[in-house]
């Protein structure tokens, strides 16, 4: 699975091997964006059904301000980019994102990849805490709305392959809401520096009760404005 974030060679992102749901948490600056572009591009270069899209839901404005980064060896004029379906979301709209995911079912086709980028900064603190009349309104407005992705991703793989991707910053170990996710989520990867300046993605697996059952960890970098994959690493689940 992570390798579905880098540009590998043909064959080695096996996207149904996945699970349907999927969170990508990190702190600022650690190459998110272009992590989750990367997965898109992926996604729509393994589907043998050309008509396939994948949607990718972000902040115009945040993207503007740092757009993605693409491995190196792709060309940004390639075909596969018009099988990449922008959908813009005003910077504290968790409205909007709830109000795609609620008429999901509605759609003729699906597509075979959701990516949510920033989905965490969506919910703003007092906006939820005035619309919910709760000090906890952002937790609620949260679990609404991945219980309303979850739904509509089980409904959508009965007829084919359809998987969604979230991002969320963190600024500690682990995300603010990582007790929420965990509730919908089963697989989440997070981002970490090392003492040599590259980052390290992390593959969690999380049980029904909420234990991490196995790892595994690529060392990438963001360098000379390309996406740079350095390594993968096992991780034996009894260490």
């Amino acid at each position: 699975m992570l390798e579905s974030f880098f540009f590998t060679k043909q064959g080695d992102f096996h996207p149904q091997e996945a699970y349907p749901i999927t969170l990508l948490s990190g702190p600022p600056s650690s190459g998110k964006t272009s992590l989750l572009f990367q997965f898109a591009v992926n996604s729509a270069s393994q589907c043998s059904n050309v008509n396939s899209k994948v949607l990718f839901i972000c902040s115009r404005r945040r993207l503007e301000t740092k757009p993605p980064y693409l491995a190196q060896g792709i060309d940004p004029g390639c075909e596969i980019f018009k099988r990449i379906k922008m959908k813009y979301i005003n910077d504290d709209d968790d409205e909007g994102i709830k109000n795609y995911f609620a008429a999901f079912h509605l759609k003729d086709t699906f597509p075979i990849a959701v990516v949510v980028d920033d989905f965490g900064d969506f919910f703003h603190e007092r906006s939820c805490q005035e619309r919910y009349g709760n000090p906890r309104g952002r937790d609620l407005a949260m679990v609404r709305t991945l219980a309303l992705c979850h739904n509509a991703i089980i409904f959508a793989n009965k007829t084919g392959p359809c998987r969604l991707l979230l991002s969320d910053t963190h600024n500690g170990d682990s995300p603010r809401s990582l007790f929420i996710y965990k509730r919908w989520i089963r697989t989440i990867f997070t981002v970490k520096g090392d003492d040599s300046g590259s980052l390290c993605l992390k593959y969690n697996k999380y049980s029904e009760s909420g234990s991490s059952k196995g790892t595994k960890t690529a060392k990438y970098s963001i360098a000379f404005q390309y996406l740079l994959l350095e390594g993968i690493t096992e991780v034996d689940d009894e260490q």
